[in-house]
């Protein structure tokens, strides 16, 4: 469980280009938490890697983990998942049969279209939230944007109750970018919980290693130990928020220095067959680490891939798009399933709303949170379904609506986390881990 931006480098190993930005967050942080990171004289980049784990289930309290497959910038329904062949909205966008009896996805997803049978597909999605700053932060924390309050993200209050609690990887990481590149973490819960973010996955970041000549254990205690000393005459002038977190940062960063098993972030190890299968390209190597740093006993990982702000050539650039995301997700599906990770690893596919049904006159579709799609997988959901329906022309739910609320308090419930479980928000305010909705009870059916 790693801090919000901290630079810390992957390690060989397991798939991931990993960057913290450790310089970033202590420069925001404070000049103090600056002058300490020199003070440790560590390098711009921390490996971030460990080994697969012999036995990952045992590596975590429930042995559960979560994959989020995030689609910055808000994909069309139309053409991926909820196609409508036969109407003039549909924009005449061809389509594919699925393993699913009677049920077709969008032309360009065919190796989804064959694995649908571990796939639970809800068109019903609905939101109020047109904006992605705010239906993104929304999707990730449960709530709308406040002036008042950082939530912590959903995916925080998740490792709080699962995430083993002895673990030099992070419990949590982003990885790739995205619209805005906003991460989502502990909030007012503390930096703990925010996730490492890797930049690239497939390649170890710069400085991954100590730079300075021999940079042994011994020497990396005794500069931490400097640190704690310097750290304790700030704290005591008023500084003790600021000692906390540059502390946890610091003391992560250095376990990770020390930890033999530097490889989990990259895929040097995997079989060219494997890589393949995930495709050559950004996304394709983001969904192999995923699967690589869940094994290794990560508990919640988000893969990002952004370009689905489709205002202008929608059908060009999705196609472009579900050229690099259906192999992925497929194979992520079929690996996860193939090494018995499947059971207890959720994996979503989400952006943030939808797209209009009208096409516009620039050939693309605007902001429609109004109905789009989302789509689940393992994690005890049933797959071979779908869930909801919209109106013959695309414009409204038909069938069984799901909110925002009901799909993060779903997650939880597969997860096993509490998503009534209450945080005091430092106004004294209780905040439960997801604050409304009702689990989509079909899922688990």
């Amino acid at each position: 469980m790693f801090a919000p931006h901290a630079h810390l480098s992957p390690a060989p190993g397991r798939a991931a280009r990993g960057t913290f930005t450790r310089r970033r967050f202590l420069r925001d942080l404070s000049m103090y938490s600056a002058a300490g990171a020199a003070t440790l004289g560590l390098g711009g980049s921390l490996p971030f890697s460990a080994a697969l784990a012999a036995d990952a289930e045992g590596m975590r309290k429930r042995g559960k983990a979560m994959i989020v497959l995030w689609m910055a910038g808000a994909p069309s329904q139309f053409e991926t998942f909820s196609p409508k062949p036969d109407h003039e909205n549909g924009g005449g966008t061809e389509t594919v049969a699925t393993a699913i009896p009677g049920v077709e996805f969008a032309k360009g997803w065919e190796n989804l279209a064959a694995a649908a049978g571990d796939l639970a597909v809800i068109r019903s999605m609905t939101n109020n939230e047109g904006n992605h700053q705010r239906a993104s932060y929304q999707l990730h924390t449960g709530y709308a944007p406040t002036g008042s309050v950082r939530h912590p993200s959903v995916a925080a209050g998740i490792l709080q109750q699962i995430a083993p609690e002895d673990f030099n990887l992070p419990a949590s990481v982003t990885i790739g970018g995205g619209r805005g590149g906003e991460l989502y973490g502990g909030g007012f819960l503390g930096v703990q919980y925010d996730p490492l973010n890797v930049g690239r996955a497939g390649q170890l970041p710069p400085n991954v290693l100590p730079t300075a000549g021999e940079l042994n254990e011994r020497r990396v205690r005794n500069r931490l130990a400097l640190m704690n000393k310097l750290d304790g005459s700030f704290a005591r002038r008023g500084g003790a928020a600021v000692v906390k977190n540059h502390r946890e940062i610091y003391q992560q960063a250095g376990d990770l220095m020390l930890d033999p098993n530097l490889d989990v972030f990259t895929l040097d190890d995997e079989p060219q067959s494997v890589q393949e299968r995930y495709g050559d390209s950004e996304f394709g190597r983001g969904c192999l680490l995923a699967r690589r740093l869940v094994e290794a006993g990560v508990t919640y990982v988000e893969v990002r891939m952004g370009g689905w702000d489709t205002h202008d050539d929608n059908f060009n650039r999705v196609a472009a798009n579900a050229a690099q995301v259906d192999p992925a997700f497929s194979a992520l599906i079929a690996d996860l399933k193939d090494r018995g990770l499947l059971d207890d690893t959720l994996v979503l596919w989400t952006g943030e709303f939808g797209r209009t049904p009208k096409v516009n006159a620039r050939g693309g579709r605007d902001h429609f949170p109004k109905a789009f799609n989302s789509v689940l997988a393992g994690g005890g959901v049933r797959g071979g379904q779908v869930i909801g329906a919209t109106t013959a022309d695309g414009m409204a739910v038909a069938d069984r609506p799901v909110r925002v609320d009901d799909l993060l308090r779903s997650c939880c419930h597969a997860l096993g986390v509490d998503a009534d479980h209450e945080h005091l928000s430092p106004l004294g305010r209780p905040l439960r881990v997801v604050d409304k909705g009702e689990v989509v009870e079909e899922l688990f059916a």
